[in-house]
């Protein structure tokens, strides 16, 4: 399936407009309401894993790539979607997990890590070796980028199943996983003659470890186009600043441009970065970010039906697992005791998805839905406190299906922005 990936290179060389959605999650309500949205078209389906959510270590959701793989399919069989529609993607596959340790220790870590990538059948492989490691620069030179990033494709390349030859993403200028965590009144959209100098690095140093074929199947390049989003703002795209970028693709037609951090823009803006060549757009906490949502307005209505104002409980439990439990958050939210308070709960880059694996906190949904069950929720209360939604199901699993349709609700943005 990862031809259709290809195919969407081909469109934008034949001056058609063409892309596709990357969802970038591990939660299964995310990935269930991505492959029922996909039921209703033709064409795949794009899911990613990072390094960080899964690797040959576990990650912190401890999933192998095997396992990630059977986690999404067991989930494609159970809705009635197509597993050969499925294109798995690894997502910021180096050593970023493993920095901490001497480049040599780190870059062997992240060989076996893409070797399990690659067995599993994971289609897509975002190569990113940008970042140094123990006693090196936090960004690396282009060269070593790129000899570090063919090293991994030669793994790959020996470990896919005959016959399924993964597709590749390259890049040197990569945006942090999950949102800025800094001021973003600085953001440097990459330049136009940085484009040509990442594609020359890379085709050299494939070349040099033998894998010319390899090179010849990388589809896109991450960039910066100009869009961010932090705790509480978010960067718009704006065609006219990325002109000179997009106007480099047209020297390289045998890629496109992946964008990360694409959460929270608006239709118009993702259309507009379909239409200039960045073809993948990447989304996770914003999936997330809706699920919250809808998880803390239906606690909301079970209290309101209940004959009293909102109390908050989800909130008050969530925030006492996440203070027990500060690893996830602590490093990423910064200021008073009011905003991290606030940010723990609302940041757009949303933390607090670490935080639905829990026990604890899958304890306090099952209580929430647990209230709603059987109940009848009127129209206008649901569209208080969980505006997406429209109708509820008493008789049915009306809960699970008010978070999927939250999720659902993002995705149609992104459906708007890559078809048609």
């Amino acid at each position: 399936m990862v031809q259709a990936l290809q195919e969407i290179v081909a469109a934008r060389r034949q001056g058609r407009r063409a892309g596709i959605t990357s969802v970038c999650s591990a939660h299964p309500v995310v990935i269930e309401a991505t492959l029922r949205h996909g039921l209703s078209r033709q064409g795949p389906v794009l899911i990613e894993a990072t390094c960080n959510q899964v690797n040959q270590e576990g990650g912190y959701t401890g999933m192998t790539p095997a396992d990630f793989r059977d986690f999404v399919l067991t989930i494609a069989a159970r809705v009635g979607f197509p597993a050969e529609r499925i294109i798995l993607g690894g997502d910021h596959l180096g050593p970023n997990p493993w920095r901490h340790l001497p480049a040599d220790e780190a870059m062997a870590k992240a060989e076996a890590m893409i070797a399990q990538f690659a067995a599993a059948g994971f289609g897509k492989l975002h190569l990113d070796t940008s970042m140094g490691c123990l006693g090196e620069p936090d960004a690396l030179t282009d060269g070593v980028t790129a000899d570090r990033a063919a090293r991994l494709a030669a793994v790959a390349e020996a470990h896919a199943p005959t016959g399924h030859a993964p597709v590749y993403v390259i890049g040197t200028e990569v945006p942090v996983p999950g949102g800025a965590t800094e001021a973003l009144d600085h953001l440097q959209i990459t330049k136009a003659e940085a484009v040509a100098a990442t594609c020359a690095v890379h085709k050299v140093a494939f070349a040099r470890a033998g894998k010319t074929a390899a090179f010849e199947r990388v589809i896109a390049l991450v960039v910066q186009p100009g869009v961010e989003f932090g705790h509480d703002a978010v960067i718009p795209y704006a065609p006219e600043k990325a002109r000179d970028l997009s106007s480099a693709l047209g020297g390289l037609p045998s890629v496109v441009f992946e964008a990360h951090s694409t959460d929270y823009q608006s239709a118009a803006a993702l259309r507009h970065l379909v239409s200039d060549g960045f073809a993948i757009l990447k989304v996770g906490p914003w999936l997330t970010f809706a699920l919250r949502e809808a998880l803390y307005g239906l606690d909301a209505i079970a209290d309101v039906l209940e004959g009293q104002p909102p109390r908050h409980g989800l909130m008050r439990r969530m925030e006492a697992l996440m203070q027990a439990k500060p690893a996830h958050w602590l490093r990423h939210y910064q200021g008073n005791a009011r905003d991290l308070w606030v940010q723990r709960h609302f940041s757009y880059s949303d933390r607090i998805r670490y935080y639905w694996p829990e026990p604890e906190a899958e304890a306090a949904v099952l209580e929430v839905e647990a209230r709603l069950a059987g109940r009848r929720i009127p129209v206008p209360l649901l569209r208080q406190y969980v505006p997406c939604v429209s109708a509820w199901d008493e008789g049915g699993d009306g809960f699970h299906e008010v978070l999927l349709r939250a999720v659902a609700a993002v995705l149609d943005v992104y459906r708007s922005a890559t078809e048609g």
